[in-house]
């Protein structure tokens, strides 16, 4: 099959996974920016704002571990994120060296206006795949970005 783009032949690229990933992932990037823009969010902060709805008790580091966002841009991801009044950053009880991260009333708000266009924004730049294959290609992209982190889990010799 030729893949020619701008009327480049780009065959010698497209049996790669990772030049697939990288140009789906440049479509569904302005796709996110056309429809999440608009609320200033950038996709970073869209997650840790689903994450630490979705999680009670979050802190800083498993946040910066989950997205995979070195400590220190982590931390001024959430400075922003508190001057922007979304979300806020409170001593646990049980650690009192530890910060959970809480969604603000306004965080909440934001939060759930996203994701309810989060829900469908992808539909246009998918809609090539049936709900099927969209489901698998969400495994699949899954399953590669927890290779590394499973892998690292399995003991030698078993």
């Amino acid at each position: 099959m030729s893949h020619a783009r701008n009327g480049l032949d780009e065959s010698r690229l497209t049996h790669l996974v990772g030049y697939a990933a990288s140009r789906a992932s440049i479509e569904l990037k302005k796709t996110f920016q056309k429809h999440l823009g608009p609320l200033d969010l950038k996709a970073v902060e869209f997650s840790i704002l689903v994450l630490v709805a979705s999680n009670e008790r979050v802190n800083q580091k498993q946040l910066g571990e989950s997205l995979d966002v070195s400590a220190p841009n982590m931390a001024i991801t959430l400075d922003r994120m508190v001057e922007r009044g979304w979300v806020e950053r409170v001593r646990s009880t049980e650690d009192r060296r530890a910060q959970l991260i809480h969604l603000t009333a306004k965080g909440r708000q934001l939060v759930e206006k996203a994701e309810r266009v989060a829900a469908t924004m992808e539909r246009e730049a998918t809609a090539v795949l049936s709900e099927a294959e969209r489901l698998l290609l969400i495994e699949l992209l899954l399953k590669v970005a927890e290779g590394r982190s499973s892998r690292k889990r399995v003991q030698p010799g078993a």
